[in-house]
């Protein structure tokens, strides 16, 4: 059927299909993301503020009221999708392709990252612009725009790795979170020697143990030029004891990741506790992150052996052919979710060096317009949104971002009801104009 440009029926017949009132749904839909979002943050502010060993005036004055907000938010953004639905349809007098996901979604998404705290709007803006990457490009690959590249994750991530092990080992290349982070990861001996300076016992200030001087301290066979067996040694034991340590981190994230459904089912399934301990997916994410750990600091070791000096350029190469250990567990979101934070990182150092622009509330641009395409592939083409992301959206509605009557936004001709089965909402005759296709199922099971 050719893709109509707009469709005249009522936002009862295409959205709001379980409430003829444009109020009560917009009025249920919030009442119902308030609800899902305060179990989502309660727990999660919960234990980041033991973690982070808040004092007890946080937990008096400050946790209830960021709980609060963060819950706001996101029950903003869920009813509000739904007011500027209809709003958008009365202006109208129909539905284009774009109203019903994308229009209606930005400026509901505008409002409420207003309503987020300001310190977590950095973050929120991350993730989504990495959600409306990947979906956009799932669009162009769906529509023959472009052709996926194999093990194109892969690639990306040692790309990625690459140009963050050089930042790490770059005078001012990283600092903060990332640093801290990538020090944990490839252990202290990797930190370049002109690393910050920390508070020592006596209360003297010291530098950090740098790369270079761990060399030559752990190194003596390399750097005096005596015999290769002891490289080869001294190699070896750095892949031991950094693959083991970070495979354990790997295989307990996994693990703990897993409890929380491990545990509803202890009672009724003891099973689950053994599946638990045995996923496949734990061993996986650590043999990612040990190879990862092994690959980069091995040929680091070798590289300084080779040329005698400690360069932050060996970095590209180490952070090159350590990426290859996503193989192990290959993962799109991750290697999207890296590439966008490096993106950002270069983009703040530009604008430190008078390169870039300096762009007030580009976060909350960012934000809105990247919810915007998210939502629009959730209502016109979902099979081209992160599944993860659809789960959520439809915890968050309860369900009701499924009952949109996506057989008559077909005639757009972006296949928007394949993912449904033949779904067709029952309507209220008395309220409804369409003609309801032949042989629909009414239910979504």
């Amino acid at each position: 059927m050719a893709a109509l440009s707009k469709i005249p029926h009522s936002c009862y017949e295409i959205g709001h299909t379980w409430n003829t009132s444009c109020v009560q749904s917009a009025l249920e839909v919030t009442r119902g993301a308030l609800e899902v979002s305060f179990k989502i943050y309660a727990p999660l502010y919960l234990i980041a503020a033991i973690l982070k060993r808040k004092k007890k005036d946080y937990y008096i004055k400050r946790l209830l009221p960021e709980i609060l907000l963060s819950t706001s938010f996101l029950g903003a953004n869920g009813g509000l999708y739904i007011v500027f639905f209809c709003i958008l349809r009365k202006l109208l007098g129909g539905f284009t392709a774009w109203s019903v996901g994308f229009g209606a979604a930005l400026p509901a998404s505008y409002i409420a990252i207003l309503i987020e705290r300001k310190s977590r709007r950095g973050l929120l803006t991350i993730y989504m612009t990495n959600l409306a990457t990947e979906t956009l490009f799932r669009m162009a690959v769906t529509r023959g725009i472009i052709s996926p590249l194999r093990h194109g994750e892969v690639l990306l991530f040692c790309i990625t790795a690459s140009l963050y092990m050089y930042f790490f080992r770059s005078k001012d290349g990283l600092s903060g979170f990332a640093f801290s982070a990538l020090k944990f990861i490839v252990g202290k001996e990797e930190i370049p020697n002109h690393a910050p300076v920390v508070l020592s016992e006596q209360g003297s200030h010291r530098p950090v143990e740098s790369s270079t001087t761990a060399a030559a301290e752990t190194e003596p066979s390399s750097r005096s030029g005596s015999s290769r067996t002891g490289l080869l040694a001294y190699i070896r034991q750095l892949l031991e004891s950094g693959f083991v340590r970070m495979f354990s981190v790997g295989y307990l994230i996994q693990c703990c990741l897993k409890v929380p459904a491990a545990f509803r089912q202890m009672f009724s399934r003891p099973s689950r506790l053994l599946s638990l301990l045995y996923n496949k997916d734990n061993f996986q994410l650590g043999a990612f992150l040990g190879s990862f750990v092994s690959i980069y600091k091995g040929t680091s070791c070798l590289l300084r052996w080779l040329r005698d000096v400690d360069d932050e350029l060996h970095a590209l190469i180490a952070g090159f052919l350590a990426g290859t250990s996503m193989f192990f567990y290959k993962s799109t979101s991750i290697s999207m979710y890296l590439f966008s934070k490096l993106v950002e990182t270069i983009y703040f150092k530009g604008i430190e060096a008078g390169r870039f622009p300096y762009f007030p509330h580009a976060d909350t641009v960012l934000y809105t317009i990247s919810t915007a395409i998210c939502f629009q592939a959730a209502v016109m083409e979902v099979q081209n949104l992160r599944p993860s992301y659809w789960k959520f959206l439809l915890r968050l509605t309860q369900g009701r971002f499924a009952l949109i009557n996506r057989q008559v936004l077909d005639t757009f001709g972006t296949q928007a009801s394949k993912e449904f089965g033949g779904f067709v909402p029952q309507l209220d005759p008395r309220y409804a104009t369409i003609l309801l296709p032949s042989g629909g199922d009414s239910t979504l099971g």
